[in-house]
């Protein structure tokens, strides 16, 4: 059984106001008091925002156990200051971000200028155990269709410095500005992937290679592929989801790989124009089909992907609880429709991060 880790970025707001505040030091102060040698909570490139990371765990019960666990302890920690925190993909409130101190972050404040301060957004991601860089490699070149379907399932980020975008996920369009982001070609080895990823740090660009931002690829760090197409889910249920779905996927091409069957070779361009579709409408509209890239109704390709996963979801015994899980994602759709229906219910955008506060923990 493939195991799987998430990293989630949340937001920390001001507990009435509902406003981002800078205070990731002093959370991360008190979270290293309360758990010395722990490095569960980690900084991130604004002082709004806080990241953890949770153990690897093949059982997704576990991981959504884990995912709640640290949740919780980030909301306590930051309720001793005064703080909440939202799994809110972007700000609903307007916002000024403030950059982290730190030598990384300020080299890229540096070289990215005013496009680094446009980056306050919160992402999930997955990570899934592979055997090895070539198995990983193979994985990433079978995937790339899929990945936009994953936006549009953990979709959360309507609102932007107190407008709503008429995006459904418009921390996608955020995070594309970064120069290697988004999706990439098809690389065909291990030795191709990595000498690709060194060809992109030689020309200076970009700092090491935890900046070639694709949106999927090797980590650095561990022996897995890393997914990180996904927003900061409102649910802590579609985070599972969403993990679910990607071990399946994973698990798919690894053994298309090993029956010989090629991947699909969609371009680059037509993949970014998935991309951007499925920011753009989430699941209210259509999604371009990943074997045909023409306009399907967005129900229909989420069904076509727990089709093509379906053996590896009856094997991990995940296929009744994932095809439940859907129907109820179909049913009341995905964060960025859960955020404009509070915010119609409500009429504020402070009503909205409150409902979100809430919904964070649940």
């Amino acid at each position: 059984m493939r195991t799987v880790g998430v990293e989630e970025e949340l937001l920390l707001v001001d507990a009435d106001s509902g406003e981002p505040r800078a205070v990731s030091a002093a959370v991360l102060a008190r979270a290293a008091q309360d758990n010395p040698g722990q490095n569960v909570f980690e900084k991130e490139l604004f002082g709004q925002m806080l990241e953890f990371a949770t153990q690897p765990q093949s059982e997704m019960a576990d991981l959504g156990a884990e995912i709640v666990r640290c949740r919780k302890e980030a909301a306590r920690h930051a309720g001793e200051i005064g703080c909440a925190v939202a799994a809110l993909a972007t700000s609903p409130l307007p916002v000024s971000p403030s950059i982290t101190v730190n030598d990384r972050y300020q080299w890229m404040a540096e070289r990215y200028g005013i496009g680094t301060r446009g980056q306050m957004a919160c992402g999930c991601h997955v990570h899934v155990s592979v055997e090895s860089d070539e198995e990983g490699v193979a994985v990433l070149d079978r995937i790339r269709p899929w990945l936009p379907v994953f936006c549009a399932v953990s979709a959360n980020s309507p609102f932007w410095q107190g407008l709503d975008t008429g995006y459904d996920s418009y921390r996608t369009w955020v995070w594309g500005r970064w120069p290697s982001a988004g999706p990439a070609e098809l690389f065909g080895s291990a030795e191709r992937y990595h000498q690709r990823v060194a060809d992109m740090v030689a020309t200076g660009v970009i700092l090491d290679e935890a900046m070639a931002y694709f949106d999927a690829r090797l980590s650095a760090h561990f022996p897995t592929v890393e997914i990180r197409v996904a927003d900061v889910c409102l649910c802590a249920d579609t985070a599972v989801l969403v993990a679910t779905l990607i071990r399946a996927l994973v698990e798919t091409a690894a053994r298309d790989w090993r029956a010989g069957r090629p991947p699909l070779d969609h371009s680059v361009s037509l993949l970014r124009l998935a991309a951007w579709q499925a920011a753009r409408s989430g699941l209210t509209k259509d999604l371009l089909d990943p074997t045909t890239l023409r306009p399907r109704p967005a129900a229909d390709v989420v069904r076509s992907l727990l089709e093509h996963t379906e053996d590896a979801l009856i094997e991990s015994g995940d296929a009744a609880r994932v095809e439940k899980a859907v129907s109820e994602l179909l049913s009341r759709g995905n964060g960025a429709r859960e955020q404009r229906v509070l915010m119609e219910r409500t009429g504020s955008l402070q009503g909205v991060v409150t409902e979100c506060v809430q919904r964070t923990l649940a």
